[in-house]
């Protein structure tokens, strides 16, 4: 069982699941600002925080079942799901494997695209660092993660950052890179998911292809989505202002047919 942790007692279940080299302490910041009706289920994913390593390699597919476990030990039916960056991958395979369990999905600074070439050549020229010095590959990829234009004033964030990165295992890490390059197109669960999807993106990520991304969404109802001025880490750059969005976009604006 992938560790977890549960706070507050909403009505409706939002689960976070955060990204690469992070854990559950990611979401601090905006914790005080998510409404009271939530009740929040943060999970740390295989070879993260204090779960377990599964696998050589850590798939999309696999971190979702270990997630729907998580979700069927807890005795939870239709929950509210949000992913940051690998979590959105994560989250993305869960909708594509268990979309009866879901009330929205929230691709949180994160894409449904699979790495192009490039990216997966980048990711497999890492796995020796990864092993052998993962120190310098943390310090050398956090800050770059942070919009570059407020550096100083995000410096406390960067080195925040970095620490939860330094904590991580990094044959963890190393198993969720190989699964990352393994992920497939999830577009068609964007176009053919009934639940309320969410996508909130910064202008200045450059892990995500922010513009390609949007372009490309299908137009449909269900969706809604939110550029921010931030770059990939809105949890720690602009906490307050994701939190209102996520509060309004799932709370307030669901379809009907999605309201208990």
């Amino acid at each position: 069982m992938l560790n977890f942790e549960r706070k507050g007692n909403g009505k409706e279940t939002l689960v976070l699941l955060h990204g690469f080299m992070e854990n559950i302490s990611i979401w601090s910041d905006m914790e005080p600002h998510l409404s009271e009706n939530f009740s929040l289920l943060k999970i740390d994913l295989p070879g993260h925080g204090q779960s377990d390593i599964l696998a050589e390699v850590h798939t999309m597919e696999l971190m979702a079942d270990e997630v729907k476990k998580v979700l069927d030990h807890e005795k939870l039916g239709k929950v509210h799901l949000l992913g940051h960056s690998m979590g959105g991958y994560t989250s993305l395979a869960f909708a594509d494997k268990y979309p009866e369990n879901l009330k929205s999905l929230t691709l949180f600074f994160s894409t449904y695209f699979p790495d192009d070439e490039e990216k997966k050549q980048q990711r497999i020229k890492s796995y020796r660092i990864i092993k052998d010095a993962f120190a310098h590959y943390a310090r050398a990829g956090v800050p770059n993660l942070f919009n570059p234009n407020e550096r100083d004033v995000l410096e406390g964030k960067i080195e925040t950052a970095l620490e939860t990165a330094l904590s991580t295992n990094n044959m963890g890490a190393l198993a969720c890179v190989k699964g990352m390059v393994e992920r497939t197109d999830k577009k068609h669960v964007i176009e053919s998911l009934e639940a309320k999807i969410l996508i909130l993106a910064g202008k200045h990520d450059n892990a995500v292809k922010t513009d390609t991304m949007i372009k490309h969404l299908p137009d449909r109802t269900n969706i809604k989505s939110y550029i921010l001025d931030c770059g990939h880490n809105g949890h720690w750059e602009k906490p307050s202002i994701c939190a209102e969005i996520i509060n309004t976009e799932l709370l307030h604006n669901l379809p009907k047919k999605l309201v208990l």
